[in-house]
C-alpha cells in the first residue's frame, strides 16, 4: 500500500518515514494549518489490536480506507544517532530531558500499563506553535498492555538492544522494570551514541547477556551521580531495579547542583507535563 500517496491525498506532505514497525509506519509530514505533524498509519485490525490503551491515542479514521492516521504535532525525534557523530548534549538539557521522561514513566506506570518498546525513535520532542518550549512526549504503544494481563505471546516484544536481562529468560513476561531498563539504555544511547551491547539477533543477544551480571560504566560518562541513576535503572535484578518514581528522587534530579543545572522554565515543564499525563489517563 503507497502511504505516502494517502497522505497526499488526505493534504499531509510526507517529509521523511520516521519508523515502521508490525503495527503501522510513522511518517514526519507538513500540514498547511498545524505545521510540521507526525502521522503514524496503521492497518484497521492491528489497530483493534493496539487499543487497549486508547485514552493515549488521537486517531482520526477515514471513511471508505480500511486504515486509521494517528496524528501527533511533533518538533522532532530522539534520533539514533551514530557513534562518531559525537554530537553530545549540555548537562542541563540532558537533565531536563530526562525528568520529563521519566515524570512520563511514572504516570504511565501508575495508569498499570507497560510500553514495551521504549527506545530513542519512540520518544517525540513537541512544540506547541508559538510557546518555544519542548515537551518530551513517549510515543508508540502499539506493544503497551495492562500489567496484569497476559499477553499469550512466545516470541519476544520490544527492541533487541534495549531488552531487560529477565525478557530473554521469559520472553512472554514483561514488567514495569522492564521498561525501566530500557530507558536506562535509550538515556545511555543518548549520551554516548551507541549501546553497551547490540548483537546481530535474539539469540546472539541472548547469549551475550547470559556472560554478563551488569553493565559497564562507559568513559562517555564522566558525572558520577548520573551513572549510579543509570546503574540502578540497568540494574540486570529487576527486583533490585528502580522504579520511575524512584528514579525521579535521585540526587540526580533533587541535589542542590540539580536544581542549579534546571531552570524554573524546565522543572515547570516538567510538572506541566506530568500534569498532561495524567489527566489523559484520567
Amino acid at each position: 500500500m503507497d502511504y505516502e500517496n494517502i497522505l497526499r491525498n488526505l493534504l499531509f506532505v510526507p517529509i521523511t518515514i520516521l519508523g515502521r514497525g508490525s503495527f503501522g509506519s510513522v511518517y514526519l509530514t507538513n500540514d498547511l494549518l498545524e505545521g510540521i505533524i507526525a502521522a503514524k498509519i496503521i492497518l484497521r485490525d492491528k489497530f483493534k489490536k493496539g487499543c487497549s490503551c486508547p485514552f493515549l491515542l488521537e486517531y482520526n479514521s477515514y471513511i471508505g480506507l480500511d486504515l486509521f492516521v494517528i496524528l501527533r504535532m511533533t518538533l522532532n525525534v530522539i534520533a539514533e544517532q551514530p557513534e562518531e557523530s559525537q554530537i553530545s548534549l549540555p548537562s542541563y538539557t540532558l537533565r531536563a530531558l530526562m525528568k520529563q521522561i521519566l515524570e512520563g514513566m511514572r504516570a504511565f506506570h501508575e495508569a498499570g500499563l507497560i510500553h514495551r518498546d521504549i527506545k530513542c525513535s519512540n520518544i517525540l520532542l513537541h512544540s506547541p506553535p508559538g510557546t518555544g518550549r519542548v515537551y518530551a512526549k513517549i510515543s508508540d504503544f502499539g506493544l503497551a498492555k495492562q500489567e496484569d494481563s497476559p499477553s499469550g505471546k512466545t516470541s519476544y516484544v520490544g527492541t533487541i538492544p534495549n531488552m531487560a536481562p529477565e525478557l530473554f529468560i521469559k520472553t512472554n513476561d514483561s514488567k514495569q522494570k522492564a521498561d525501566i531498563y530500557a530507558l536506562g539504555i535509550t538515556f545511555y544511547h543518548l549520551i554516548t551514541h551507541k549501546y553497551p551491547m547490540n548483537e546481530k539477533n535474539y539469540k546472539c543477544q541472548k547469549k551475550m547477556m547470559a556472560t554478563l551480571k551488569s553493565i559497564e560504566r562507559p568513559e562517555e560518562i564522566k558525572d558520577d551521580i548520573l551513572w549510579d541513576l543509570l546503574s540502578k535503572m540497568l540494574e540486570f535484578d529487576p527486583d533490585k531495579r528502580i522504579t520511575a518514581a524512584e528514579a525521579l528522587q535521585h540526587p540526580y534530579f533533587t541535589s542542590p547542583e540539580a536544581f542549579a543545572d534546571i531552570s524554573k522554565v524546565q522543572q515547570d515543564l516538567a510538572q506541566q507535563a506530568t500534569q498532561a499525563e495524567l489527566n489523559e489517563i484520567s
